[in-house]
């Protein structure tokens, strides 16, 4: 019993610490989206809603046919998708997390930590469906089958399944807004929505990094792979969500023709691929990168 507590001391102090400074870093670099986002200003559509190299048709010979006028209006339904979908995953990120912290020791950094990384999401879902709306998008929703699975995976997922599956939600967001916001083609008030959740999403894939490891602490191979599998398919999910079929049709084009482009477009791809080098390679280290996982990954065009 003693070796046990001596080895778990000085894990719980690292995470208390680690929790300690992101509450410090939420207390003196947060943002209140109503007011820094300038949400009076009427929509300019000579802006793209997001860079243009990540559309799904950038690069085909779909997008060399549309006008500059159809490729803007791409853009920006496409990122309404994104933050749609981000609404959706942010949503299960709440309730997983709350699950996980229940009942638990209130006065400890990482429970504060837990609430404060929950209401920051609360925020980013209202400023993204805020965001949505500006750009004169729909309510784009993920189709049924991926709901359901989602409904699951909130309700079952514990310990290093759920944080690595927020890890990977937030890792593939990260990479593209982080371009977004720096593109001057972007309608600004998304640029700055984009900023906002880069900077405060920073400090949950730290904490997102970090429980993963700390769960799968002393983890046997068949937990591993069982796991690999699990964060796999979410990510699978994901990824597939993040732009709705309806997109298309929204912005004046041909539905069927969009998909079978966008479904063969190498550009985009790669974009995603490149995206997520780093997370793979977290996912490796962790030992979560199996070869069934891997396979999943490269269906989903992340590997």
């Amino acid at each position: 019993m003693t070796g046990t507590a001596d080895h778990t001391a000085p894990a719980q102090s690292d995470r208390h610490d680690m929790a300690d400074r992101l509450l410090r870093s939420s207390e003196t670099l947060s943002y209140d989206p109503a007011q820094e986002v300038d949400w009076e200003t009427q929509l300019d559509t000579s802006y793209h809603g997001a860079s243009p190299e990540w559309s799904t048709l950038y690069g085909t010979a779909y997008w060399r046919e549309m006008t500059d006028e159809q490729q803007r209006e791409l853009t920006r339904q496409e990122a309404a998708s994104v933050a749609s979908t981000g609404i959706w995953f942010e949503m299960i990120l709440q309730q997983m997390m709350l699950r996980d912290f229940y009942a638990k020791d209130p006065t400890n950094p990482d429970f504060q930590w837990a609430l404060t990384e929950i209401a920051d999401e609360c925020r980013h879902s209202i400023m993204f469906a805020r965001g949505a709306a500006k750009l004169n998008a729909p309510a784009y929703r993920p189709k049924r089958t991926a709901v359901e699975l989602g409904r699951a995976f909130k309700t079952v997922a514990t310990g290093e399944a759920a944080y690595a599956a927020i890890l990977v939600a937030e890792e593939v967001l990260d990479v593209m807004q982080r371009d977004w916001m720096r593109d001057e083609r972007v309608v600004p008030f998304v640029r700055t929505i984009n900023n906002i959740h880069v900077v405060e999403e920073s400090r949950h894939m730290k904490f997102a990094r970090e429980e993963t490891k700390d769960r799968l602490a002393g983890a046997g191979r068949i937990r591993r792979e069982i796991n690999a599998i699990v964060v796999a398919v979410a990510a699978y999910v994901i990824v597939t969500s993040m732009v709705n079929d309806d997109v298309y049709e929204r912005a004046g084009l041909d539905t069927k023709r969009a998909l079978r482009e966008a479904k063969a477009n190498e550009h985009h791809k790669s974009m995603l691929r490149t995206s997520c080098a780093g997370l793979m390679e977290f996912l490796s280290s962790a030992g979560l990168l199996t070869k069934p996982a891997e396979q999943i990954y490269k269906r989903a065009n992340l590997i």
